[in-house]
């Protein structure tokens, strides 16, 4: 069995990413995190690939940090060296311009649930566990999760969860909006590229400016946004495949979308 922290495995339009240290239950370290930087680029790099999956191997999605070297880390040094690092590639995943998709197999923890905030779509199998515990080790979540979990959950259960360190099964998290849905740990993977080979019948394109228009509305007043999305609507309509997809409608055909 291979011991690269992270694999890669590309079907057709479909790129999946593990994360493979499951004798740590995949906590993340600074080599994790180059390694996905570099899955990324392949990712990037490949117009072939249309959306990319995250999932883990062994027991764990991430069940967070590598402790002992948080325990090592103080201060300056830890916000200029780790925790650089960490935001700069969950903020690479959250605006990547390709969907992702969250097969989440099992514990979530810390910087599990805090990826899986960036992550677009989120699938848990039913022996998943999610949950921000690190205020149980007198820290708090420092990968980002303060603030994106804010602005997606209610400012209350935001705060219990993050207040109590408790974890949440699959049915809490997408109660509270954590997640899309729960499925059979053994159909995770066969739900998520079901999933995946939707949205890659789409246009490539037109979903990239879709994403960028979210993701950048997103921090803009609505006044502004709104704006945002009359330009980028714009330039959709400019595309190649915008007026394929609306001619294969008045055609009664399938449309065939090449991202141009």
């Amino acid at each position: 069995m291979t011991t690269d922290p992270i694999l890669l495995d590309v079907d057709g339009a479909i790129a999946t990413l593990t994360i493979n240290r499951p004798e740590t239950l995949n906590a993340l370290d600074t080599a994790t995190i180059q390694a996905m930087h570099g899955a990324l680029d392949k990712v990037a790099a490949d117009p072939a690939i249309r959306v990319l999956i995250f999932t883990g191997a062994g027991r764990a999605f991430i069940a967070g940090g590598d402790i002992a070297d948080l325990n090592s880390r103080q201060g300056l040094p830890h916000y200029q060296e780790f925790a650089e690092d960490i935001h700069t590639l969950f903020r690479r995943i959250e605006t990547f311009d390709k969907p992702t998709i969250g097969a989440v197999n099992g514990f979530a923890l810390g910087g599990g649930t805090e990826l899986l905030l960036a992550l677009d779509i989120r699938i848990l199998s039913d022996k998943a566990r999610l949950g921000l515990p690190e205020i149980t080790l007198g820290l708090f979540p420092g990968a980002g999760g303060t603030q994106r979990i804010i602005r997606q959950l209610p400012l209350c259960r935001a705060k219990e969860i993050m207040y109590t360190g408790d974890m949440l099964t699959p049915d809490e998290a997408v109660s509270v909006g954590l997640a899309n849905r729960v499925v059979p740990h053994e159909a995770l993977m066969e739900s998520a590229r079901e999933t995946a080979a939707k949205i890659a019948q789409k246009s490539p394109l037109v979903l990239k400016l879709l994403k960028r228009t979210l993701s950048d509305g997103a921090d803009m007043p609505l006044s502004a946004a709104l704006r945002h999305e009359q330009a980028m609507i714009g330039l959709v309509l400019d595309s190649a495949d915008a007026h394929e997809g609306c001619s294969a409608f008045l055609e009664k055909r399938a449309a065939t979308f090449t991202g141009r």
